[in-house]
């Protein structure tokens, strides 16, 4: 199973400067969960806007850079080979950025949004869901509170 798992905005907006426009604490303890003792596929930019290799995963990174290998993890040049890194069976997840989501689209079975409710200025977008394509099967509504400025939604998309 792939599934691609972001945060975006109500404009698709994802990020600038290769930052999140948001801080929702709900959100990382989720992809936390979603995303831990699996495989993530990531684009080079996306790795780097990381302190650290998230703990308990397995980091695929694309990039055309042919020298650039992070210690631990499987550096690949493009999606299909990402997808092949990765063993048959185990559940896939793709975390972006924005060209590797685009890339990705084809590819997954299923995403796992976080709809935040409000338009941001940015420079990296999340493709747009073609709801011919996608079925929402499930959303669950989480209003602003004072650990998280913005209200959002979660959103569970499977291929129609």
């Amino acid at each position: 199973m792939i599934t691609m798992i972001a945060a975006i905005a109500e404009n698709n907006a994802l990020g600038k400067d290769n930052d999140l426009l948001w801080h929702l604490p709900d959100d990382f303890k989720r992809f936390k969960q979603i995303t831990s003792g699996h495989y993530i596929i990531m684009g080079r930019k996306t790795f780097e806007s990381f302190p650290k290799p998230l703990p308990n995963r397995t980091h695929v990174i694309i990039t055309r850079q042919k020298e650039y290998h992070p210690e631990g993890c499987i550096v690949v040049d493009s999606i299909e080979k990402a997808i092949e890194a990765c063993p048959k069976g185990e559940d896939i997840f793709i975390i972006g950025g924005g060209e590797i989501y685009t890339l990705g689209m084809d590819f997954a079975d299923s995403l796992e949004i976080t709809r935040v409710h409000e338009s941001f200025e940015a420079d990296a977008f999340f493709p747009e869901i073609d709801r011919s394509k996608w079925n929402l099967i499930s959303e669950e509504y989480h209003p602003a509170d004072e650990k998280h400025k913005y209200d959002f939604s979660y959103q569970t998309f499977t291929k129609a």
